[in-house]
């Protein structure tokens, strides 16, 4: 009887831990630093001084509660396409280590607490961005996937929201810096998700997801598109600097950048290999970084010694390669 009782208890022990040790896969912990490192930006780029540093921690708690709990929310409304998936049948909820029920119920108590905070600490337009999100995530992306290949754009939408709720949580206004800031995003997620979608276009299909390179067999319509959405980007220095929000500087290593983004691009629109595609999407995950922190740091050069540089160290920090 005692050692019955002990292989329960080392049982439930075991249990406990594996559903631990899933969290990070539920709350997918590295797209979710993203959101936070993006935020973090907006929050600089406002403008914020050393009086706005006490905004910054519960800001960045908010945002990540709320982006962890929709990618819960976001695993249990596509459990069972996941399962037919190699690169995601092994997540909690496919593989069984955490329930349907608990993720619904986790995502829903960690949404409502991400928003709660930001609420009750930044302010009530931060919270509902943070709602904004939340919804279009969970809403009109995730039930588009497996309808329409704009379910991309709906997805870019949620990744471009971020940087505007770390922009009003110092109580600044949506200006034009808010707009360009989510405008950028929302550009730089196309080229980076279709090079991600074109390599594992065979496993979207098993899991009946309609993305571009799904449905575009030959790949044409992906390689434009990639291209298109990498030119778009080419003005995004430039208008930074045009609206006073960088400098020059900024403008001339935004413009490089997007010239190399481009011509990736453009190499896929020939060529179409996943190598290719590969090499295009590891361009995006060190572009994005690269922009972000020459962004922050040309916009705190001309004020050095007024309190902001704990601020740009933790949101270049956030934003390393790798993440």
């Amino acid at each position: 009887m005692f050692e019955a009782r002990l292989n329960m208890s080392n049982l439930r022990a075991r249990r406990a831990w594996a559903v631990l040790r899933a969290y990070p896969e539920l709350t997918k912990i590295r797209l979710a630093s993203l959101v936070v490192a993006t935020t973090a930006v907006g929050f600089v780029m406002a403008g914020a001084t050393h009086t706005h540093l006490a905004l910054l921690v519960p800001t960045l708690l908010g945002t990540t509660l709320a982006a962890a709990g929709a990618m819960a929310l976001n695993q249990f409304l596509e459990a069972a396409r996941d399962a037919r998936m190699r690169r995601t049948m092994h997540r909690p909820v496919p593989s069984g280590v955490i329930t349907p029920r608990h993720a619904l119920v986790f995502g829903l108590v960690v949404v409502g607490a991400g928003l709660g905070v930001l609420a009750a600490f930044a302010n009530v337009l931060t919270a509902a961005l943070g709602l904004t999100v939340v919804l279009v995530y969970t809403l009109v992306y995730t039930p588009l996937k497996p309808r329409s290949p704009l379910c991309t754009l709906a997805g870019a939408v949620c990744g471009a929201i971020p940087p505007m709720m770390g922009w009003t949580a110092t109580g600044a206004d949506l200006g034009f810096g808010a707009w360009l800031l989510a405008g950028a995003l929302f550009l730089w997620q196309i080229p980076h998700f279709l090079a991600l979608a074109w390599l594992y276009r065979d496993d979207y299909a098993r899991g009946g997801f309609r993305m571009l390179p799904v449905v575009d067999a030959s790949g044409r319509a992906t390689g434009r598109m990639a291209v298109l959405y990498s030119l778009a980007l080419l003005p995004v220095g430039i208008l930074a600097a045009l609206g006073g929000i960088t400098g020059w500087r900024f403008a001339a290593a935004a413009l490089a950048l997007g010239c190399g983004l481009v011509a990736l691009s453009s190499l896929l629109a020939m060529r179409r290999t996943e190598a290719v595609a590969r090499t295009l999407f590891y361009a995006t995950l060190a572009y994005l970084p690269l922009l972000l922190a020459t962004m922050v740091a040309d916009r705190l050069a001309p004020h050095a010694g007024l309190g902001v540089a704990p601020t740009a160290t933790l949101a270049v920090a956030l934003l390393a390669p790798g993440r």
